[in-house]
């Protein structure tokens, strides 16, 4: 374990050990070469083309630092894709398919059973997670635990609002039962920083509604999945839950192109959830729901405590090496106390600890993106070129894989630091006189995911909340930009997002509304309550779920 006084390339390097030196209890027992995928409710064997994974740790060999492989997974074609597309499009049958027209409550003893079954799995999958995309054991623990725990909720959730759904209602003469049903096929799409919790905050929710899957995993964090598929294949009817592997600009497009998808869901970037959008032929009937692109900023003034709001922001910029769509990526800072803050900013940051992901209490970890390293040098280069420097000693110092966080400072509107994300850790930090100057960036910005306000004063700290709430979907006072809890929406306006993902507003969000509805004559009472004492309707029905 180190901390980062007098960081330098050759200090993160030492920190690279060889094979034999990495602790038993986190070492994979051999690599995860996987050959199998899920569809129609088989696991089918793969002998085509595969995928190496790479871990972003290196290993120390006779040759020099090398990542270290950790296994391969299934370069599957279009081919294998439209099997897929064509298994769920089956499973759902235009909605008279097995699993939509299921209860709900045996939907959910399925989501129960096959948590069960996942649960099981944690030592392995925890482990994925840090050796494929180099999260710290610990946050990796916690990924899985949270995910569970997200499950969960959902599923009391779900309970909840199929309670308030079990009643009849009489308006108007007009008798009907409001119920939520399912949307048809959803694609799913998961990032590569939250690779279980951010792709099951949408994977779970779809499915328990009652709609069919298609899910591909993200490119780093690949592997981790494969040791659920058989409990998805064990827990769910045929077809209700599919697996697609292969570069995904050449197997998605034409599963864009069929129109048979009815829901996509994407955890990634806005351009390419453009270019998926428009590839459908019936673009009205396309439902989306996506966690895309954030430049989450904050704002310190002259009247916040300093010492919190450098905590803060370091939590927020730099936890997971700053890789989350709600992290910190640009401080507004008054002139005033920019001297004061960046001076404790830098001693926070190097107070930090950097290491590999299992030694316990690290805060910086390898990179799992090849090419990070080298386009954070080059924001770095771009804002020293229009008048940056890096306040923190060792800020920028790099090793293969690993990073340590930079402080810039001043930033300007000519820097790619001012407007571009940059998911990975550095803070920019930009002076300002009036506060009209941040919310003129949040203004004109693509991007409205949440902001940070650092401040102890009830007139200022108001005085931005109401303007504010109409640029982002979140203000958050004296404390970092976070997605929890869960129970809370998690959005964004202008480019950030498309629908809203919470426990109850994600079950929303993968379902519509519908009603079944009958005149109140004494032959249609009679025949509702016919339907209902002798269960003959799955969707008509005032059993209550306990």
């Amino acid at each position: 374990m180190s901390t980062s006084t007098n960081v330098t390339a050759d200090a993160l390097r030492a920190k690279f050990v060889k094979e034999a030196d990495i602790p038993a209890e986190y070492r994979l027992s051999e690599p995860l070469h996987q050959k199998e995928y899920l569809t129609n409710g088989e696991m089918k064997t793969w002998a085509g083309a595969t995928n190496p994974v790479y871990s972003p740790v290196c290993v120390v060999t006779p040759d020099g630092l090398q990542r270290q492989l950790i296994g391969s997974y299934p370069v599957c074609t279009e081919k294998e894709a439209m099997e897929a597309l064509n298994a769920a499009v089956a499973a759902y049958d235009n909605g008279r398919g097995e699993w939509p027209t299921m209860s709900v409550a045996n939907r959910i003893a399925c989501v129960e059973r096959f948590t069960q079954k996942m649960i099981e799995q944690r030592d392995v999958v925890v482990k994925l997670i840090m050796w494929e995309i180099g999260k710290s054991a610990a946050d990796s623990a916690k990924e899985f635990d949270r995910t569970v725990e997200y499950i969960y909720a959902t599923i009391d959730a779900l309970k909840d609002i199929d309670r308030q759904s079990s009643r009849f209602e009489i308006e108007q003469g007009i008798i009907a039962q409001v119920r939520r049903s399912p949307l048809g096929v959803v694609l799913c799409m998961g990032p590569f920083n939250y690779p279980l919790n951010e792709t099951f905050t949408t994977l779970i929710p779809a499915i328990i509604m009652g709609n069919t899957l298609l899910f591909k995993p993200p490119k780093h964090g690949t592997l981790l999945h494969y040791p659920l598929l058989q409990a998805f294949k064990e827990c769910f009817p045929r077809g209700v839950v599919n697996t697609i592997y292969g570069r995904g600009n050449s197997i998605i497009p034409g599963l864009m192109q069929s129109g048979k998808i009815d829901v996509l869901t994407l955890i990634g970037s806005s351009k390419v959830a453009n270019e998926l959008k428009k590839l459908h032929p019936k673009v009205n009937r396309l439902r989306a729901i996506l966690g895309l692109d954030a430049k989450n900023a904050a704002i310190v003034t002259p009247k916040a405590d300093i010492k919190l709001a450098v905590q803060e922001t370091v939590l927020g910029a730099l936890s997971f090496n700053g890789q989350r769509c709600t992290a910190l990526k640009i401080i507004f800072v008054h002139h005033s106390v920019a001297s004061s803050f960046i001076q404790q900013l830098n001693e926070a940051v190097n107070k930090l600890q950097f290491g590999m992901p299992w030694e316990k209490g690290v805060n910086i970890t390898p990179l799992p993106e090849p090419n990070k390293p080298a386009y954070l040098k080059d924001c770095i280069d771009d804002a020293i070129e229009h008048g940056a420097k890096v306040m923190n000693e060792g800020g920028g110092a790099s090793a293969e894989s690993f990073v340590f966080p930079a402080v810039l400072y001043p930033v300007n509107a000519k820097m790619k630091l001012y407007r571009e994300e940059q998911f990975g850790p550095i803070i920019p930090v930009v002076p300002y006189y009036s506060l009209e100057e941040p919310v003129q960036y949040l203004i004109e910005s693509t991007h409205g995911q949440q902001i940070s306000i650092f401040s102890n004063d009830q007139e200022e700290v108001a005085s931005l909340i109401d303007p504010l709430v109409n640029q982002v979907s979140r203000v958050n006072i004296n404390c970092q930009c976070q997605r929890g809890p869960d129970v809370f929406p998690f959005t964004g306006r202008k480019d950030s997002a498309e629908g809203t993902l919470s426990v109850v507003d994600a079950l929303r969000s993968f379902s519509i509304r519908s009603l079944v509805a009958t005149k109140l004559t004494d032959d249609n009472k009679h025949l509702i309550n016919g339907i209902v004492s002798h269960e003959y309707s799955n969707f008509l029905s005032t059993k209550y779920i306990f």
